[in-house]
């Protein structure tokens, strides 16, 4: 079977069914009541109705009824019979009905319907309203449920606190039910005491008026729809249909209203254009009545700013005012085509103006204006042009007079000055300059002034009208120009007298500088040489100075000559500025020296000659002093340097050479020591010698190359040296005896020492002290380098002294005695066992001793986790520790 295209429109939410049923229980109980209010306003047309939507339509007959009335057609007879075969007949009649009509039915079987299945039965009933209640609808070419729901927004559109956008939320307020009611039947509602914040009232308010005024039943309950956080679509979208199947008729009504409003729209309209082009007309031609005359005025003006204003009132006529009138010409032109077209397309008489006012009288009149306009605007430049002439030429003389009066301004008192009288050289040069390019621009300004005066001729051959003042001015500039150029020569004879005499005062002025420069500096640096602070520390140093000075002090003769020519040349300048009466406004441009500052530099010099004199003889004498205290002090310098040094290695070669007993080696070094302290009066001695020389300020001495700092370094040394020698002898003797070392032994010990001192320092470093380890059977990884590293180097110095290798050997010899002792009182005390425990020592031992060695036992744990029990491992740590044994 084919069906109609919009099939899909309204069997898609057929589909949705079988998801929506499945959800909420609210809504199945919002679908019956809608449901069963819907079918019954259509069964009582039949004289029926249903309470139990499943339950009633089981055997078919109510719903083959129903779908008579809704469709208006008649069905199959149906089956009387009690039976299931005749229920199930029945409603296949109505499925079929239904889907003759184009409705695809989906998983709804009339066994379910017969069953009284309550989703199947609901589902039948949804289909059934879509097709017959809803798909017809159509607005502006949506249909269905998209029709239904701009009818409502558009019916609602004027009312605030409405906005309809669906067939659930958008209705919970009861506003929307209101809003339709009161846009078709106003006086039912007063809409205006309606509130968003009351609901309840809103949609009973709106059910109740429904059912009274509108025979629309009640199928939805107030409080279901608040009630419910999203209201059934399908409930609100069926009741809602009922609104506009109840207002169709009004809405047909409205539309052949509108039909007539709009025919006498246009016939209002067309009559209002015809009004609209008379008075357009009648306007237009009573504008251009005015104008022609204006434009045909030729009565000119006697000065040029008059006929300019014409001008411009010509421009604005042109520019603004008749603009506005061309558009009103066209758009009478389009109004009346317009005007004819609407009245044919409307069978109407074509429109015909008042007489003179048809399209081409206009075109006529303004034909008219046009050729007057033409003819005014030649006028206007013809005239213009005649004025402009004559105003020109004017303009022209009085702007030459300005500009020639302009440039005479200020030239008389500038040429009646008498600058030159002060002026320098170079003032005066450039006063020159300056005349000589007034000079050039006076002459180029003689063409400007016959210019002014061809012009005043002109104007008074022409008979302009105000002649006379344009003469008055001309004579006043030609009277100036005369006197100008008898001033400028006046002023040229100035400049050049007063420049001879400045260029020779300024070439004076210039030998002057060139002398005196050199002089001067001369002087300031012969003061600067005879005042300079000399420091010298030979004798050859002051006997330099002082040959220096005995040259400088036989060139003054010549310098004092010179001095006074330098002066001489000032003496010229003087007089010819007394002669000639110049008045000189500065001082020499050349220089900043005078006679009277060369003069004092020269007396200045005179005066520190003597005192150089006597300053180069006192040094003289000083010098002679400081050579005596660095011959004194390097003498015994000499003789204590040397002594200290001898002695330092005697000392080096009794503490390494093994010569004697230890004891021996004692008595020489305490006898060796004994002599050195004798020698300390030496040393005080030379001491103050030293202080003698530092008071003098003495630096250095050539004499000697020990100083004070020297010796005294190496007295220190040589008395801390004797002291540590001696000292390393005495522990020496202190570990013999400690150890039970013979004399074989440690003669046996300072000659490995010895070997492998290679630098012969008394030290060995690091890398000496384990060859020598090596040497001696030791084998040695790095863990245990460094742990006896740290026996004989506490300080990690990396060096070993000859005392610390022994103390060293010493050990390692005792070491094995003393295990030995360790295993035989182990093996004593734990009798058969591995291990001792502290009653054991407490046994065996005195009291104090047993507690010391329980203590020292008691952070070690014996063989099986027995606490305070040691093996012989832990028994040897715990007495004498890891680093002993």
């Amino acid at each position: 079977m084919e069906h109609c295209d919009g099939e899909n429109d309204y069997m898609q939410p057929e589909d949705d069914w079988d998801r929506d049923m499945l959800l909420d229980p609210a809504w199945e109980k919002q679908q019956r009541k809608t449901f069963t209010a819907w079918c019954n306003s259509h069964l009582r047309k039949a004289g029926t109705q249903i309470e139990n939507i499943e339950e009633d339509f089981r055997d078919g007959l109510k719903l083959m009824l129903l779908l008579e009335v809704i469709s208006g057609e008649r069905l199959a007879k149906p089956e009387r019979g009690k039976m299931r075969v005749h229920k199930i007949s029945n409603v296949n009649k109505a499925l079929n009905f239904i889907a003759s009509k184009g409705v695809k039915l989906v998983s709804i079987g009339a066994e379910e319907i017969v069953d009284g299945n309550a989703k199947m039965t609901l589902g039948m009933i949804w289909t059934i309203i879509l097709r017959f209640a809803i798909q017809d609808i159509s607005v502006e070419e949506t249909s269905a449920k998209e029709g239904l729901l701009l009818w409502c927004q558009r019916k609602t559109a004027p009312y605030k606190n409405v906005n309809i956008q669906n067939f659930h939320i958008s209705w919970k307020d009861g506003l929307g039910f209101c809003a339709l009611i009161h846009r078709h039947r106003p006086e039912l509602i007063d809409y205006g005491k309606l509130r968003k914040d009351d609901p309840m009232t809103n949609l009973n308010t709106a059910f109740d008026v429904a059912e009274k005024y509108l025979d629309i039943p009640k199928m939805l309950d107030a409080e279901d729809i608040v009630g419910t956080a999203r209201p059934d679509e399908k409930a609100i979208m069926t009741y809602v249909s009922s609104f506009y199947h109840a207002f169709s008729g009004a809405q047909k009504a409205e539309t052949a209203a509108n039909r007539i409003c709009k025919v006498l729209a246009v016939n209002q309209e067309n009559e209002q254009l015809m009004e609209d082009y008379e008075k357009l007309a009648s306007d237009l031609l009573e504008w251009i009545r005015r104008t022609i005359p204006w434009l045909e005025n030729r009565l000119p003006e006697n000065t040029m700013q008059a006929m300019q204003q014409k001008l411009e009132d010509f421009r604005d006529y042109r520019r603004l005012h008749k603009p506005p009138k061309v558009q009103e010409k066209c758009q009478l032109e389009i109004n009346f085509n317009t005007l004819q077209t609407k009245l044919r397309l409307s069978n109407r008489p074509a429109f015909m103006p008042s007489e003179g006012k048809m399209v081409s009288d206009i075109n006529n009149a303004w034909g008219g204006l046009e050729g007057a306009e033409k003819g005014y605007e030649e006028w206007l430049l013809n005239e213009i042009r005649r004025l402009e002439r004559l105003d020109h030429l004017a303009e022209k003389f009085r702007q030459k007079a300005a500009i020639h009066e302009a440039w005479t301004e200020g030239k008389e008192e500038l040429l009646q000055k008498r600058d030159y009288e002060t002026a320098s050289l170079s003032e005066i040069k450039a006063l020159l300059k300056k005349h000589e390019a007034f000079e050039s621009d006076l002459a180029a300004h003689q063409d400007r002034v016959e210019q002014i005066a061809a012009i005043a001729q002109e104007l008074n051959e022409l008979d302009y009208y105000d002649s006379p003042s344009v003469n008055a001015r001309c004579q006043r500039i030609c009277d100036q120009w005369d006197a100008l150029g008898a001033m400028t020569m006046k002023r040229t004879e100035a400049l050049q007298r007063t420049e001879k005499l400045l260029e020779t005062i300024d070439e004076l002025y210039l030998e002057f500088a060139k002398r005196a420069a050199p002089f001067n500096n001369w002087m300031e640096g012969a003061m600067e040489d005879l005042q300079d602070t000399f420091i010298v520390h030979t004798i050859e140093e002051i006997q330099g100075l002082s040959t220096a000075h005995e040259q400088f002090k036989a060139t003054l003769p010549e310098a004092d000559k010179e001095r006074l020519a330098i002066l001489g040349i000032q003496n010229e300048i003087a007089k010819i500025v007394q002669t000639y009466h110049v008045n000189m406004a500065g001082t020499n441009p050349y220089t900043t020296i005078n006679p009277q500052e060369i003069n004092a530099k020269w007396d200045k010099v005179r005066q520190l000659v003597p005192q150089r004199d006597q300053a180069l003889i006192e040094e003289h004498a000083r010098q002679q002093n400081n050579e005596r205290l660095r011959r004194q002090f390097a003498t015994q310098a000499n003789v204590i340097g040397p002594w200290i040094q001898t002695k330092m290695e005697e000392i080096g070669r009794i503490s390494i050479e093994m010569h004697g007993t230890l004891e021996d080696q004692l008595t020489h070094l305490r006898q060796y020591e004994k002599s050195i302290i004798n020698y300390k009066p030496k040393i005080d001695q030379l001491e103050g010698d030293h202080q003698l020389i530092q008071e003098a300020l003495i630096f250095d001495n050539k004499h000697t190359n020990y100083t004070m700092e020297h010796i005294r370094v190496g007295w220190e040394q040589l008395l801390t040296t004797i002291a540590r020698t001696i000292n390393e002898i005495e522990n020496q003797i202190l570990t013999r005896d400690a150890k039970g070392i013979s004399q074989d032994q440690l003669n046996e010990f300072r000659a490995s020492f010895n070997h492998f001192d290679r630098k012969r320092t008394g030290i060995m470093d690091a890398d000496d002290f384990k060859t020598c380890l090596i040497s001696m059977g030791y084998n040695l990884g790095e863990n245990e380098f460094s742990r006896i590293m740290s026996v004989v180097d506490p300080n990690r110095m990396g060096i070993v002294t000859f005392q610390a290798f022994i103390d060293f050997m010493s050990r390692e010899t005792a070491d094995t005695d003393t295990a030995d002792q360790v295993m035989a009182s182990f093996k004593v005390l734990a009798g058969d066992k591995n291990y001792i425990l502290a009653d054991e020592l407490r046994r065996e031992l005195p009291p104090d001793q047993a507690e010391y060695c329980i203590a020292r036992m008691a952070p070690y744990t014996g063989p099986d986790g027995v606490p305070g029990a040691l093996d012989y491992m832990s028994f040897s740590t715990a007495l004498y520790g890891e680093s002993d044994l």
